[in-house]
């Protein structure tokens, strides 16, 4: 049942995305819009997964509203180099693919951080087995919309050496 959610969620979030060619760029109103659809349907799939009862349920509800501004940012700059990249295709520099290279690892990196701040959060809210419960779900969203965004991009070189066998 997770995983068919969480196909389906990354499905709902990746045609918003896919609704333009990967070489245009996702505007500032189109990441709002993602951004406020992907939130707001991943609240739900994380409220029916981890089924909490109160007192536990306020609390963590106030600590994943926080998460999910920081997340929401860090999923701004992901898009937002996604976008440079998509610009970039086809005249990619070796000092611009660096630049790229080392921003992505920033955000990853980023996650972690991220991901360890709020399950030492959640468990002080909802106990380690909940707490854990969430950080597993989150990581698991957040590897799939990654798989399903890297498939959807070409690697670098990728439309030059398809222009060069054509």
């Amino acid at each position: 049942m997770m995983k068919t959610k969480i196909k389906l969620l990354t499905l709902l979030a990746l045609v918003a995305m896919a609704t333009s060619s990967y070489a245009q760029v996702i505007d500032k109103e189109d990441m709002d819009y993602i951004q406020r659809e992907w939130g707001m349907a991943k609240q739900d799939l994380v409220k029916s997964y981890m089924k909490l009862q109160e007192p536990q349920a306020s609390a963590f509800w106030k600590m994943y509203n926080d998460y999910e501004v920081e997340r929401k940012a860090l999923g701004t700059v992901r898009i937002k180099l996604l976008n440079e990249y998509a610009m970039l295709l086809e005249s990619l520099t070796t000092e611009k693919a660096d630049e790229i290279a080392k921003a992505v690892l920033k955000n990853n990196i980023a996650y972690q951080k991220l991901y360890k701040e709020y399950y030492g959060k959640a468990k002080k809210a909802v106990g380690a087995i909940d707490a854990a419960k969430f950080i597993q779900a989150e990581i698991a969203l957040q590897t799939a919309i990654n798989a399903d965004m890297q498939a959807t991009i070409p690697f670098i070189g990728e439309i030059q050496h398809a222009k060069m066998h054509h």
